[in-house]
C-alpha cells in the first residue's frame, strides 16, 4: 500500500485496518489495553506514526506467540529508557523463553507423533491377522 512506501503522520482506525489485515475492533481493542493510545477528534481516533509502529510490532509479537502482557512490558521499558538497553536484554529473555517453550512443544509433538504410529502399526498388524 502506498502507506508503507511513504509513511503519514496521522492514521485513520480504517487505515490501519486496511494496512494490516485487522478489524477496527481489534484495534480498539489494543487501545483498551493501553498499548496504543490515539488521540481523539470528538469521536475520531487520529492514530500517530508511534502507534502504527506499535501495532506493527503486537502483530508481529503475537505472530511469535508473545502475549500481550510481554508486548506491554516491552513497551514500559522502551518509554522509560529510550537507549533501549534493558528492553534489548528482555527482549533476549523472552526471545529465549519462547524458544525453550517451542522446542519442548517440539519434543512433546515428536513423543506423541512416535507413540501413534505405534498405535497405527498395531492396529493394521491386528488387521492383517484377522483377514
Amino acid at each position: 500500500m502506498s502507506a508503507n512506501l511513504n509513511p503519514q503522520s496521522t492514521y485513520s482506525i480504517s487505515d490501519l485496518s486496511k494496512e494490516f489485515d485487522i478489524t477496527t475492533r481489534s484495534i480498539r481493542f489494543y487501545e483498551d489495553q493501553g498499548l496504543i493510545k490515539p488521540k481523539r477528534r470528538g469521536q475520531t481516533r487520529i492514530y500517530s506514526l508511534k502507534d502504527r509502529v506499535r501495532l506493527k510490532l503486537i502483530l508481529r509479537g503475537k505472530r511469535l506467540g508473545f502475549s500481550l502482557a510481554e508486548t506491554r512490558r516491552l513497551f514500559e521499558l522502551y518509554d522509560a529508557d529510550k537507549s533501549s538497553t534493558s528492553q534489548l536484554h528482555t527482549m533476549l529473555d523472552l526471545v529465549e523463553e519462547k524458544k525453550a517453550s517451542l522446542q519442548q512443544q517440539m519434543d512433546d509433538i515428536k513423543v506423541v507423533l512416535m507413540e501413534l504410529n505405534s498405535a497405527e502399526q498395531q492396529c493394521r498388524a491386528a488387521l492383517k491377522e484377522e483377514a
